[in-house]
């Protein structure tokens, strides 16, 4: 059950993104942050082409979205990463929207806590991508 606060922030707020889409970025943010030599020593395949298709695939999945739900995206890290509480969800999203620009995916992929920050981001707002990741499985 939700507690009183977050249900709250849920009835006063709409994401322009899905959580499930939030959820979504997290697992590939993460999948990219994970491969490195020592996991797969030998993969069959040059790791550092594995890494520039997977910053390519985020980057153009974070580009395909819309200019809302990209803004979202910043607020959410934003929120994440304790630079506000999610009774703040109104103003931290106007100042994402004011800092809005062509350069969104490349901003959130240069953040290597980019996965863990939108993730703490929703648990702020009330969601989890628990629900999302065992589906996935």
């Amino acid at each position: 059950m939700k507690s009183k606060t977050k249900q709250t922030v849920n009835d006063e707020l709409t994401l322009a993104i899905s959580p499930e889409k939030v959820c979504f970025i997290i697992i590939k943010a993460r999948e990219f942050d994970a491969k490195d030599e020592t996991t797969e020593p030998d993969p069959g395949s040059n790791p550092s082409d594995d890494r520039d298709i997977s910053v390519e695939e985020l980057t153009s999945l974070i580009n395909s979205l819309s200019e809302d739900e990209q803004i979202d995206l910043v607020a959410l890290v934003w929120l994440g990463r304790d630079d506000y509480s999610a009774g703040d969800w109104s103003t931290v999203r106007d100042e994402a929207a004011r800092a809005h620009n062509n350069r969104t995916a490349e901003y959130l992929i240069g953040d290597p806590l980019v996965a863990d920050f939108l993730e703490e981001g929703l648990s702020k707002l009330g969601y989890s991508c628990e629900e999302f990741e065992i589906e996935r499985l």
